[in-house]
């Protein structure tokens, strides 16, 4: 991962927030020939006593969930809408552009667990996202005969992170007349510009002492 001090977040409960905020996330792994495996999936993130566990489900039989059941240890990637950053909007001339984004890399050992997790893990996600509690798709408005049926075909799981690494990249390099305009002309775009826009507003102040790309 990309490390450079001051490419982060001013506190870690920022990317903690960031993580809760970008659920569909990327595990990836490796299989028992030593090659590359990745799924992409919403989870569930808590966080007890600093301990960071992020859950979810996957179908059986797949590269991925065969190579997870080998190899425990994954990397868990959650990213936000990121854009291109013009250097013509700096106050500096004759530099390179470049690109603005937010990464957070998770890592730790995947557990696999038991139908009752599961079971649990269904309920919970759902009742996340569906948001009603009484929505015809929660869980507990689904027939037994469903669940158990679809619930043979997945199995969920823990990922308690033991390493964890971000990039908040977010022109913290530039000066503040060239920070300035650079959310200008990115609230000028598309929708991941202007989310880029608003996360550099959100985010701390530019550092003059920084001229990286």
């Amino acid at each position: 991962m990309y490390n450079i001090p001051h490419f982060k977040a001013s506190n870690h409960q920022q990317v903690i927030d960031f993580m809760q905020a970008n659920p569909f996330a990327t595990i990836c792994g490796v299989d028992s020939k030593g090659l590359p495996v990745a799924t992409h999936i919403p989870v569930l993130m808590k966080v007890e006593n600093d301990i960071i566990t992020i859950s979810g489900h996957i179908m059986r039989k797949q590269d991925h969930s065969n190579a997870f059941e080998v190899n425990k240890n994954v990397l868990v990637i959650f990213s936000a809408p990121s854009a291109f950053v013009s250097a013509n909007w700096y106050t500096t001339k004759n530099m390179g552009s470049t690109w603005n984004y937010q990464t957070v890399h998770a890592k730790g050992q995947l557990e696999i667990k038991d139908e009752a997790h599961l079971r649990n893990l269904l309920t919970e996600l759902t009742l996340y996202f569906e948001k009603d509690v009484d929505a015809p798709t929660q869980v507990k408005n689904l027939s037994q005969e469903y669940m158990e049926q679809n619930m043979k075909a997945i199995y969920s799981f823990d990922i308690v992170v033991n390493d964890l690494q971000h990039v908040f990249k977010l022109s913290q390099n530039r000066d503040e007349a060239s920070h300035a305009n650079i959310q200008n002309e990115l609230n000028k775009g598309d929708a991941a510009c202007k989310h880029l826009a608003a996360a550099m507003k959100a985010q701390s102040s530019p550092k003059d002492s920084h001229k990286d790309l």
